[in-house]
């Protein structure tokens, strides 16, 4: 199964957070998902760390070379993302979590979240 997941659970993974649930942690560390991060959560970090949010006190580079190095692979932004984002429905105003919805439709992913607004949205979309 191939898993895109969101930018708060990879946040939380890399801390190793209580905020991570049961069921995310067993998706991550099952060795049977193939795990995906998006481009669009290392800038909405960067984004977010530079307006000084605490949720998002880390180091950009740092989090993409763990998310490299413990085997998640990285997907691009393209612009049939931002196409697909267009004909999303209308739930949600945060155009990270949009882009990261419309990337598991495009690319036919589970997308794994803990936001109940992005679990709205229809499509393989699992709320941990």
């Amino acid at each position: 199964m191939k898993v895109l997941v969101d930018t708060h659970i990879l946040l939380w993974a890399a801390a190793d957070s209580a905020s991570l649930s049961e069921k995310a942690r067993e998706i991550l560390l099952s060795g049977s998902a193939e795990l995906h991060f998006s481009a669009a959560s290392i800038w909405e970090v960067a984004i977010k760390m530079g307006l000084g949010r605490p949720d998002f006190a880390v180091d950009p580079r740092q989090l993409r070379r763990g998310l490299l190095s413990n085997g998640y692979l990285e997907l691009p932004i393209t612009g049939e993302l931002a196409v697909e984002v267009s004909v999303l429905e209308d739930l949600h105003k945060d155009p990270f979590d949009r882009i990261l919805i419309a990337q598991a439709k495009v690319e036919g992913m589970q997308l794994v979240t803990a936001d109940k607004l992005v679990a709205k949205y229809s499509g393989n979309i699992l709320m941990v």
